[in-house]
């Protein structure tokens, strides 16, 4: 079976959330974009916990479904998308090893609720699990994954977005140059890495210190709308058990691929200063000697140049085992960028609800769907962003420092040349 899987949310109680991540919501959102395995975030919130334990159900093996679908409101097409929930959550670990500071942001996936219940309550003793669907805890990385694999042999221990600056454990201020050093002879246990927003598999490539690893990519989701920008799609039966196997053995026939953010639009693929507009590539940050050159102080180094400074491999080397991956822009932004307007509004939210009940979910459209038949219903700007997007024909300018970088799918001439068109 064909499933796409978005692990990494967080939920209405996570900081800088939407208020909509609650459970029904999330629901929803997964049938829209055909997300069939979403994540349920935060499961160390008690306020969070609870929810989950009242609004879903067993469903197939380590996985859960919405009681009912209470609350939900129901597609008008007639072919709804199954959706499940797997149990998730993320831990901002932030303490000092060795005289320095640490930061990393570690994911976890559980095999049961239960298991979860006993985590919280070992993590409880740790800190504040209440403050925060991610909690930030004092404590070292590789004893929280001792925790996590000794209360829950089956769990995917997965260090989360590994090269955002702050919190990736190979980002530029983790402290951290190696998993190893993060992870000591624990290392083995990790069941994956995530790529995160600002790289994709292609960068990743570029470390052989890497090539044992799976990597996987999903949405770090804080509102609906987000959810699926990221995802991994599975070839598996439906349960905990095929998936896991399917990431944990790197099964290319089993784990057929992941869909990425164009890491330019990622928030940290450059480097640069936000408050005072400054983007750099790596180039120039060395000809900066990493200083900004408005305020003079140190530039936030973003991934493109630190997966440089590590990497051991030119731009291009491909493992023998990678997983492939496909990179998309979310069809609400090409709906956008065909009409000239901004992605959240009334008219986006119009023609995205047509093509879903059209064709019945996002990513059917973004991959499967021809254009012949796209063309059919839909305006041919529509169609055109579309194929563009496919064929990775996109103009980008990098995020930096936090500010995500802008795709263009369209020219300034092109919309010029339309509009002229319409007139006459």
């Amino acid at each position: 079976m064909k499933i796409i899987a978005d692990f990494h949310i967080h939920s209405k109680y996570s900081r800088a959330t939407s208020r909509d991540m609650d459970l029904e919501h999330i629901f929803q959102v997964a049938q829209e974009k055909g997300i069939n395995v979403v994540g349920t975030g935060d499961f160390t919130h008690p306020e969070w916990f609870k929810e989950l334990k009242n609004k879903l159900e067993p469903a197939e093996e380590g996985l859960y479904k919405l009681k009912n679908q209470i609350g939900v409101n129901q597609l008008t097409n007639t072919k709804q998308n199954l959706v499940r929930f797997v149990v998730t959550g993320e831990i901002s670990n932030i303490y000092r090893r060795n005289g320095r500071g640490r930061r990393v942001h570690n994911l976890i996936i559980l095999s049961s609720l239960k298991a979860a219940e006993k985590i919280s309550n070992i993590l409880s003793w740790q800190g504040n699990i209440k403050s925060d669907g991610r909690p930030i805890l004092g404590m070292d990385s590789e004893e929280l994954l001792k925790i996590v694999m000794e209360s829950d042999p089956r769990a995917l221990f997965i260090p989360a977005h590994i090269w955002t600056p702050w919190f990736g454990v190979l980002g530029s201020m983790s402290g951290f140059d190696s998993l190893e050093d993060a992870f000591g002879e624990n290392v083995k246990q990790l069941a994956a890495l995530e790529t995160g927003l600002s790289s994709d598999p292609l960068m990743n490539w570029r470390l052989s210190a890497l090539d044992n690893f799976t990597l996987i990519s999903n949405s770090d989701a804080h509102s609906p709308a987000k959810l699926g920008r990221e995802v991994n799609i599975f070839d598996t039966e439906l349960n905990y058990s095929s998936i896991s196997k399917a990431i944990r053995e790197k099964d290319p026939l089993k784990f057929l691929y992941t869909i990425e953010f164009f890491p330019e639009e990622g928030k940290y693929h450059y480097d640069g200063h936000r408050l005072c507009q400054v983007r750099m590539s790596p180039q120039q940050t060395k000809e900066n000697k990493g200083i900004c050159p408005k305020c003079g102080k140190k530039l936030t180094v973003g991934v493109l140049s630190r997966v440089d400074e590590l990497a051991d491999r030119e731009t291009g080397f491909k493992p023998k085992n990678a997983i492939p991956y496909k990179s998309l822009v979310p069809l609400p932004e090409i709906i956008a960028e065909a009409l000239g307007v901004q992605s959240r509004t009334k008219t986006v939210d119009e023609y995205y609800k047509k093509l879903i009940e059209r064709f019945s979910n996002e990513f059917a459209i973004l991959l499967d769907v021809s254009l012949k038949d796209l063309s059919a219903f839909t305006l041919p700007e529509i169609v055109q962003g579309i194929e563009r997007v496919r064929k990775g024909e996109l103009i980008i300018e990098p995020g930096y420092d936090g500010e995500f970088g802008k795709v263009k799918i369209f020219q300034e001439e092109e919309r010029k040349i339309k509009a002229q068109n319409k007139l006459f």
